[in-house]
């Protein structure tokens, strides 16, 4: 038997009844699917899959005057929980 580790991972329920839904589909279960997933990763060495920025990543002094703004319009209560998250 292949050395194998056991790890859990936080998903949306509705994310992961899909996924069920989706591997049971076409003949495997979800475990497999997350294998075959990380095997590939390893093999290229990158993700199966495209991801981009939306606009220019923030760098050096833009990052941290970006932080900064965004701390003061926590500071004076100037935002909601759901802007901390998608602001």
């Amino acid at each position: 038997m292949p050395n194998t580790t056991t790890f859990s991972i936080r998903m949306d329920a509705d994310i992961k009844e899909q996924l069920d839904n989706f591997c049971n589909a076409v003949g495997m279960n979800t475990n497999t699917a997350i294998n075959m997933f990380a095997r590939r990763v390893v093999r290229d060495k990158k993700l199966p899959f495209e991801v981009a920025l939306i606009g220019e990543p923030l760098t050096g002094e833009a990052c941290l005057a970006e932080m900064s703004r965004r701390v003061k319009k926590i500071e004076t209560g100037c935002t909601t929980p759901h802007e901390w998250i998608e602001d």
